[in-house]
């Protein structure tokens, strides 16, 4: 699977909405029956046991934007090295995918993680890449930082892979719905709308929002298994 081309995408604002999402409904996703498809197995699944270019376009699409967000903001890279250093993250993913294991909530996630810090100072000692206005102990600082699990920065990274994530798989999954079924979930689950508001304003009974909700939150953990713990 070489043939998965690098593309530059600029990630998104961080939506509030989407944020309240993540911490007060996926949790509620673990208690649903899921419905069953033809992409029953989630997209880190399909990755890692039957790859394909469709689903590697996906996970690129995915963390291209993260990643190189998080080199431009944090580690200050300028756009070109920004690029480089993304692109060796995903090639590095995309050949070791299959000896990732999950083996704690999190997991793929502090994988992810190593390999961005292992390729950011490979990068910076061998090609001796700097850090626009910060200095060399400030930058290594910053990925000693990032390694423990427990400290500020880190904890950070793993609030916003999450929603990043999250806001990604929504957009992906938005064209798998009828429009009614995905307005329906919208205005319940992430704008907070009354089930009895919803079904109001679109027409259709109580009932029918609930079951729209369970469906798009069923299908969203399907995909997001394995990525969001």
């Amino acid at each position: 699977m070489e043939n998965w081309r690098f593309q530059n995408f600029e990630a998104p604002n961080s939506s509030l909405k989407v944020s309240l999402f993540v911490t007060h409904q996926f949790a509620a996703l673990r208690g649903v029956d899921l419905w069953m498809s033809d992409t029953s197995a989630s997209l880190l699944d399909r990755v890692r046991r039957h790859p394909d270019d469709a689903a590697w376009q996906r996970l690129v699409s995915i963390y291209t934007p993260l990643i190189r967000a998080w080199l431009r903001r944090d580690v200050r890279l300028d756009d070109h090295d920004a690029d480089d250093i993304t692109q060796e993250v995903l090639t590095v993913v995309m050949r070791r995918i299959q000896e990732f294991e999950r083996q704690r909530t999190g997991s793929f996630r502090a994988w992810l993680k190593a390999i961005t810090i292992n390729c950011l100072r490979r990068s910076l000692r061998n090609q001796h890449k700097r850090a626009v206005g910060s200095g060399d102990s400030q930058v290594f600082d910053m990925l000693q930082q990032l390694e423990d699990p427990t400290s500020q920065l880190s904890s950070l990274w793993d609030r916003e892979h999450d929603e990043h994530v999250m806001r990604q798989l929504l957009q992906q999954l938005k064209s798998q719905f009828a429009p009614n079924t995905w307005k329906a979930f919208e205005l319940v689950a992430l704008t907070g709308v009354s089930a009895n508001e919803v079904a109001e304003q679109l027409g259709i009974s109580v009932n029918a929002v609930f079951i729209a909700k369970s469906r798009v939150m069923a299908r969203l953990r399907q995909e997001a298994e394995g990525l969001i713990d």
